[in-house]
This record gives C-alpha cells, structure tokens and sequence, in this order.
C-alpha cells in the first residue's frame, strides 16, 4: 500500500468516522445501512514503516471496504501520524489537527494557586480575571497540572517571571515522562506565550524553578489548546 501522507489523511478520511461515542449519540444522525467487509489484508505503513492502527484501548482496528472504496479509522490513523482527532456529537464534526477555535486551559482547571483575586490575576494592569500565581517565598519549584486528554494539536501557555527570572522551565508528557518543551523565562520579556505540539498527549505536567522571591504567573484565560 502506498505511503500515508497528512494530505491524504485530511482529504479521504473524514468520511471514514470511527470515534469513541457513547450510547444514543446517533440519534437524529443522517444514517444509511450499508453492507461492508473488515478488510484485515490491507497494510498500512507510515513513512516506510509497518504500524497497527488501535482503538484508545489499544485494540487492533481493521479497515472497512465497502463498494471498491477502503476507509480507514480515523483516530487510529491520526495518533500514528501526531495529529490530534476529536468528535463533537452534537454537529456530526470530525476535527482534525488545531481547531478552529482555541480553548481556555481555565476551563476545569484546579490547583492551590488557581486565583480569582483581581489583586494577583492583574500582570501589568490587565485583569486576566483567572491564573495561576505561584508567588511563595524562598527557592523552591513551581508546577501545575494540565488535562488536554488527547483532543488537541497545540498548547499555547502564556507564561510570565515575576521579580527573578526563571532559568529552568518545561512542559513535558506526565504519562511518558518524555518533556515536550524547555525554555527559559526572563523578567524582561512579559507575558511569553510557549507554544507546544500536545498531539495524543493525556496529561500535562508544568514545572518551573522559581528562585528567592520570584514569582511564575499564567493567566488561564489567554493560555488555551487548539
């Protein structure tokens, strides 16, 4: 079988929905019974190399030939190649890569040093209404947690260093332990925004060294996925 490529991933196989739903999803769908094979002779291979495509359970999934046409299943093959898939019920979308739409990583977020409080959601007179402000005392590491659970391409956090900079900063994968992403944050730049490719990644796990009576800010309403 000829080698995959993203172009022809986005081109043919939207029409190819094999997402996880939950019961009554199809409800109100424009449905039409149809008579097709799982096809197990087709091979997939990905930049030269055999892959098995599976389901989020990690079971096998085969295509579907059906009227001289193959599809293939989505999620499967968009984790293989790093590209994010999603699926809204409610519109019947299949969304792959970055969505059109950023969301707000304020959204379920929780941590000790979540702030509503004007007094230190505000970084150089603007109200960002929601952050996270670590501003203990003393040498110490700051972390937060983030929860994209796979449905995103890219992270872009924002991320300030108040009054000392800070030398160490990454995001990495939590559930590999792999860092996607390490930086440095200095007082003079503001509010960096650090943009990161999540793709299939679960949990986030942020970490900064703040140093003596720095502080790390990020507001959460301007930090989002896409």
């Amino acid at each position: 079988m000829e080698q995959l490529n993203k172009k022809w991933m986005v081109t043919t196989l939207a029409a190819a929905l094999l997402l996880t739903a939950g019961s009554g999803v199809y409800a109100g769908a424009k449905l039409q019974e149809v008579k097709a094979y799982l096809n197990s002779s087709v091979q997939i291979k990905y930049n030269g190399t055999p892959v098995q495509p599976r389901d989020e359970k990690g079971n096998a999934v085969l295509p579907i030939t059906y009227n001289g046409t193959t599809y293939l299943p989505v999620r499967a093959i968009a984790d293989v190649m790093g590209v994010a898939a999603s699926y809204n019920p409610q519109t019947y979308t299949v969304e792959l890569g970055e969505k059109a739409e950023g969301v707000a990583i304020a959204k379920g977020f929780s941590d000790m040093y979540y702030t509503k409080d004007p007094a230190l959601t505000t970084y150089q007179g603007k109200d960002y209404k929601e952050a996270f402000f670590d501003n203990g005392s003393g040498k110490r590491s700051s972390s937060l947690m983030l929860y994209p659970k796979g449905k995103y391409q890219k992270l872009y956090l924002q991320v300030a260093a108040v009054g000392e900079d800070i030398d160490n900063f990454y995001i990495s994968d939590s559930e590999k332990d792999v860092k996607l992403k390490v930086d440095k944050v200095a007082v003079s730049e503001g509010l960096k925004t650090i943009v990161v490719d999540i793709s299939g990644v679960n949990e986030l796990f942020v970490y900064a060294d703040v140093l003596n009576n720095g502080a790390m800010f990020v507001p959460l309403t301007t930090s989002y996925y896409k």
